[in-house]
């Protein structure tokens, strides 16, 4: 076992997450909503956390609308919003490009609406053909995007234009399963010119710069359901990170995370950050969160048990843990052990097995499907 910081995911939290942070900076594809419906419960408790004095920063990768719009859309989805508290990926590429050629610098969007109203924004000229010489072309996502506004990029950038994507997310997610993202059309005009583009959006360093300077925040708690976006970012900024399983990251996927996408904490939703999150520590030679522990074998799998048969001959349970089935509040406690086991290994998380030790535990890895196979 190795030595030295505390892998993710250990320390936990004694006190919710809404008293320690002033900001919440939530992702909304995955962690607000999917497709045209709230998250449930998750308006409520974005309004609770808001009465314990936590304030929100909506903040996303999805650049086609303007901020006007998505607050719009978060207030009728019953999570009072206005613009300035919502922050696009938009805003962060037509930030960076103003620093970069300044005011009145030409700019084809290649997008949604919202591409274009964030270049005007920060003061740059938005063209339409690559003939109108620009020194940028900003690509974001959008459902209009098409042939001939992909083609009109690749022929400014050939033509020198510097490529700038809002964002690389080769997916979004949607309520028939992932769907192409702006990646996936960024992919087409880099292979087709042969130029990397420069990405501004998460998880690069410009997006978080972007959000705490319209925000003002000083302890922002990055709230995403990414581990390459959002998570991700947390850890090239420097900020807490709260991973939520309401969007595209399953327990598989996590439990195989690298080093810089390993969430701070973890919740089912976004109502994580109502609640104390228990601390994952050492335990004969395995980890133990509440009711659970998770040990490797002699083969390196990971054996998940429930404590009292981990422990037969140990002292009673903790009687903060509730007596049955769900001794953890949010059934993630043995998904936390595991994550951690699989974290602390000399040899990482890569091909990591788990097996149940018993029939709890059987159930619990069907529940977050991790049975073996």
């Amino acid at each position: 076992m190795s030595t030295g910081r505390p892998p993710a995911l250990a320390a936990g939290s004694t006190r919710p997450p809404a008293e320690l942070f002033d900001v919440a900076l939530l992702d909304l594809d995955g962690v607000v909503y999917v497709g045209p419906d709230a998250v449930p419960g998750v308006p409520e408790g974005l309004a609770a956390a808001r009465a314990a004095g936590m304030r929100l920063g909506f903040v996303t990768n999805n650049a086609a609308r303007p901020p006007e719009e998505v607050a719009a859309h978060l207030s009728e989805l019953g999570v009072p919003a206005v613009p300035d508290e919502v922050i696009t990926s938009s805003q962060a590429a037509a930030t960076v490009v103003a620093e970069t050629f300044g005011a009145g610098a030409r700019v084809l969007p290649v997008g949604g609406p919202g591409v274009a109203a964030a270049l005007r924004a920060a003061g740059l000229t938005v063209v339409e053909r690559a003939e109108d010489e620009p020194v940028a072309v900003v690509q974001g996502y959008g459902r209009e995007v098409g042939w001939l506004q992909v083609a009109e990029a690749v022929v400014a950038v050939r033509r020198g234009a510097r490529h700038v994507a809002t964002n690389a997310d080769a997916t979004i997610p949607s309520p028939r399963g992932p769907l192409p993202g702006n990646g996936a059309m960024v992919g087409v005009v880099r292979d087709v010119t042969g130029v990397e583009p420069l990405v501004t959006g998460k998880p690069d360093p410009a997006m978080h710069a972007e959000c705490v300077r319209r925000t003002g925040a000083q302890r922002p708690l990055v709230v995403g359901d990414r581990l390459d976006t959002d998570i991700e970012g947390s850890h090239r900024a420097g900020a807490a990170s709260l991973l939520v399983l309401s969007g595209v990251t399953g327990p598989a996927t996590l439990l195989a995370a690298r080093p810089d996408h390993r969430p701070d904490l973890l919740a089912p939703d976004a109502r994580g950050v109502l609640v104390a999150h228990p601390p994952v520590t050492a335990a004969d030679g395995g980890w133990r969160c509440g009711g659970w522990v998770a040990a490797a074998d002699g083969d390196g799998t990971l054996v998940l048990r429930t404590a009292d048969s981990a422990e037969p001959d140990s002292a009673e349970p903790d009687s903060a843990e509730p007596d049955g089935d769900d001794r953890d509040g949010d059934g993630l406690d043995g998904l936390r052990a595991l994550c951690v086991a699989a974290w602390s290994r000399e040899s990482g998380a890569d091909g990591v097995r788990v097996r149940a030790g018993d029939e709890r535990a059987r159930a619990a890895l069907a529940g977050w499907d991790l049975e073996p196979r």
